[in-house]
């Protein structure tokens, strides 16, 4: 699997990621996990490579509604009219995802998280295979003891805990390829010490 960060500097945007097969095949699934606040994107998917015969993007997946994430999705749509996936319905959305179902990212199989921490449309992904999780803005590189957080959240994260991941790419920060098994428990430990306020 591939994968292509981009992070549009010149106003407050998140970061997209474009995920696509090893080798482009046509049963590939070319696809956007967050489009950022404008159409910077359209700019940037010219650039890469995305299999001859394939439309650049067939898929977009929001990991959730907020306007940094989503605010350039109608530029994405009038572009490639791809399907729009997301945890909670809104303008362009075409289908709602739901917790624990799997679908096809690239050339793999990712799992649908629904963490409700950030929002409570907020989603990561993950690969088993690639042991790789698109976090979206759940936090979880929590360095500090301090601050609230709810059973929820604590929930959530014991669950991602429990998984094998190597790599975290982020909705903000810079993709993590060291140690996340580690920044994911010390994050959980962290929380814990912190309040705990109910749901």
């Amino acid at each position: 699997m591939k994968v292509f960060l981009f992070h549009n500097t010149e106003t407050y945007s998140c970061n997209t990621y474009m995920a696509l097969g090893t080798w482009n095949a046509i049963s590939d699934v070319n696809t956007l996990i967050d489009v950022g606040t404008d159409d910077y994107i359209l700019s940037r998917i010219p650039f890469i490579s995305t299999g001859v015969g394939k439309k650049p993007v067939e898929q977009v997946i929001i990991t959730h509604n907020h306007f940094d994430h989503a605010g350039g999705l109608r530029h994405v749509i009038e572009r490639y009219h791809p399907e729009v996936l997301a945890f909670s319905k809104f303008e362009g959305v075409t289908r709602v995802l739901e917790d624990g179902e799997y679908i096809k990212i690239g050339d793999r199989a990712f799992e649908v998280l629904n963490i409700t921490a950030h929002s409570n449309d907020s989603i990561c992904l993950y690969c088993s295979d690639d042991k790789m999780l698109f976090a979206g803005d759940t936090p979880l590189n929590i360095k500090t003891v301090g601050g609230s957080y709810s059973f929820s959240f604590i929930h959530s994260l014991e669950r991602i805990a429990s998984l094998d991941i190597q790599t975290i790419y982020s909705g903000h920060d810079d993709p993590i390829t060291h140690n996340a098994n580690k920044i994911i428990a010390d994050t959980l430990q962290n929380v814990k010490r912190s309040t705990i306020i109910a749901n």
